[in-house]
């Protein structure tokens, strides 16, 4: 019975981190990456409340909202919704923090490219 209880709070233990760091990426972050258009470079602007994320995705064209923002554990997923030569243009993000510091996307251009990218915390 105790070596369960070690065990299952060793476990506990080890989680832990992950769970901290899940909840830790509000805040202000940027990236540069190379893309069909050219050399892109962003900065986010993350707002986690509870699981659900929010904020701003801006670029030397745009500044947009971001929708359908989630953190779960260490994933975190939104959507950037672009005007590009009057069409709608859904960039669909999914990324895994790496650290406190680093998360790293992978970048769905309404399925037409896709591109990977670090974003770094702004400090």
């Amino acid at each position: 019975m105790n070596c369960r209880k070690f065990l299952s709070m060793a476990i506990a233990c080890a989680l832990l981190p992950l769970a901290a760091l899940a909840a830790d990426i509000s805040g202000s972050w940027k990236t540069s990456f190379d893309s069909q258009i050219g050399k892109q470079e962003y900065s986010f602007t993350f707002v986690v409340t509870g699981t659900t994320l929010t904020g701003k995705a801006k670029s030397a064209t745009s500044d947009t909202a971001i929708t359908e923002g989630k953190v779960d554990n260490n994933t975190v997923t939104f959507v950037e919704n672009l005007d590009y030569q009057g069409m709608p243009l859904k960039v669909t993000y999914t990324g895994t923090i790496v650290s406190a510091d680093e998360i790293k996307f992978k970048r769905d251009v309404a399925g037409l490219a896709m591109e990977e990218l670090v974003a770094t915390r702004v400090k």
